[in-house]
């Protein structure tokens, strides 16, 4: 049987991921086994621990850990892509929200279709977020997207 390796991901800086570590050592996962990054999902570049995992952190039989698919990846096709990278190795894929075991048909077929929803779920997300923005700064002055408001008096200065 091989190791349990765990993945953890939060898309900005200002965020903790310390709920997904308690979450993975609970499941099993040694601190020495953890990968854990601050990056954008939305992108595969800069997404460092993940590349290290995926080239040189598994082997054959090992188990890869994550909380939820969002946070190994956003789109279907990179998705896809881990899992099948996953495969070639001989490694498998749990998912502690998720009831996902990719070492049967049916649970690969689960797989691809959360990630097809968790993909459809941010692109109108996105979408969403464009229009509000777009309706804010057709406001013109009272728009929340102007800048932050002088932290100097300017006939001060």
């Amino acid at each position: 049987m091989g190791e349990l390796i765990g993945y953890g991901r939060v898309s900005s800086r200002s965020q903790s991921l310390d709920i997904q570590i308690a979450a993975l050592t609970a499941a099993g996962v040694t601190t020495e086994h953890l990968y854990l990054e601050k990056a954008s999902g939305r992108k595969r570049d800069g997404r460092v621990a993940l590349e290290d995992l995926l080239g040189r952190g598994i082997r054959k039989g090992d188990t890869v850990v994550c909380t939820r698919l969002d946070r190994l990846a956003r789109s279907t096709r990179d998705l896809l892509h881990i899992a099948e990278t996953l495969d070639d190795k001989g490694v498998a894929l749990r998912v502690l929200e998720q009831p996902i075991d990719t070492t049967n048909p049916t649970g690969k077929l689960f797989f691809t279709m959360l990630g097809a929803f968790g993909e459809f779920e941010a692109s109108i997300r996105a979408e969403r977020q464009r229009e509000g923005i777009d309706a804010a700064l057709a406001k013109g002055d009272d728009s929340p997207f102007k800048g932050r408001p002088p932290s100097i008096n300017i006939e001060a200065v």
